[in-house]
């Protein structure tokens, strides 16, 4: 058995040994090879879902574009936030997986946050077609800004310390690596088909606050952070959907959340993206991931 799908099963809720938590919901790039297995076992009706509003089964194109990566991994976020004991003082997500934040504290409904997300994926697959992102490690904010406006692009993401993302044309990346290298920071492209959390994803922005005022809002559980403005949501839907084209303040949302009484991180969905970026952000305090493991007679 490969390790993504010995991490993604389990046939027991995962209590979380820590106080007071905030639950952290990742976005793309976070898949694991096991986690279509652990949502066909663990949620089937929502897998069911997912395969029809999608039009065919996302986990099996994950890889190929945004529009199968966000409803995969949402689901797989749901299924695991279903299958833990926890009682979080807030929550956030990293982009995408603000919707599966949302839907957790009852913001949204499972359904609603579905439907949702597949057409953010098919919106911001529309959006660009000539864009993509890359990845600075090393150096500080300062450096990121000052090689962004060189090079025309976008600091898309702020994850952690040393680890900022760019957004912009290709051409335009390519002068941004080009800057980074004579600054000794390494530049590493990513693998995805669009500028993401920039300016080319205005275009995404209306259609989808118009699907946002098609779903109900619920009350919340529990409070849950912008990753763009590293406060609470005060107006899901426009937050919700400004946020398509805004950058993404990760580093400064986890220190919001610990500035607002969170004692301890817990990563809920595929992968441990989070989890490691919690040790860089706030050092000494908990980071963790559940792990779903299958039973031993299985």
């Amino acid at each position: 058995m490969d390790g993504g799908r010995a991490e993604y099963l389990s046939h027991v809720s995962i209590t979380i040994d820590s106080s007071a938590p905030a639950v952290l919901f990742p976005g793309q790039g976070s898949q694991t090879p096991g986690m279509r297995d652990f949502v066909e076992r663990f949620s089937p009706d929502l897998l069911e879902r997912c395969i029809e509003l999608v039009g065919e089964d996302p986990f099996a194109r994950v890889e190929e574009s945004t529009r199968f990566a966000q409803p995969a991994i949402f689901c797989a976020s749901v299924a695991a936030w279903q299958q833990i004991e926890v009682r979080p003082v807030a929550a956030a997500g990293h982009s995408l997986g603000e919707l599966a934040a949302l839907a957790a504290a009852g913001f949204l409904s499972v359904h609603d946050g579905l439907t949702l997300v597949v057409k953010r994926g098919r919106l911001m697959a529309e959006a660009d077609d000539n864009g993509s992102m890359l990845a600075l490690v090393g150096g500080e904010p300062a450096d990121a800004q000052a090689i962004a406006d060189t090079a025309g692009v976008t600091v898309a993401n702020d994850n952690a310390p040393g680890q900022v993302v760019l957004s912009g044309s290709r051409d335009a990346l390519a002068r941004a690596q080009a800057d980074a290298d004579e600054r000794g920071l390494r530049a590493m492209p990513l693998d995805v088909a669009a500028a993401f959390h920039s300016p080319a994803m205005q275009a995404a922005v209306a259609p989808f606050r118009a699907a946002l005022e098609e779903v109900t809002l619920g009350e919340a559980r529990f409070p849950v952070f912008s990753c763009a403005t590293a406060a609470p949501f005060t107006d899901v839907r426009d937050e919700l959907a400004a946020n398509l084209a805004r950058p993404v303040r990760w580093r400064e949302t986890v220190l919001a959340l610990r500035d607002a009484g969170a004692q301890s991180f817990v990563d809920v969905g595929p992968g441990k993206v989070l989890a490691r970026l919690i040790k860089r952000i706030t050092p000494g305090i908990t980071g963790q991931s559940p792990r779903f493991e299958e039973p031993a007679n299985a």
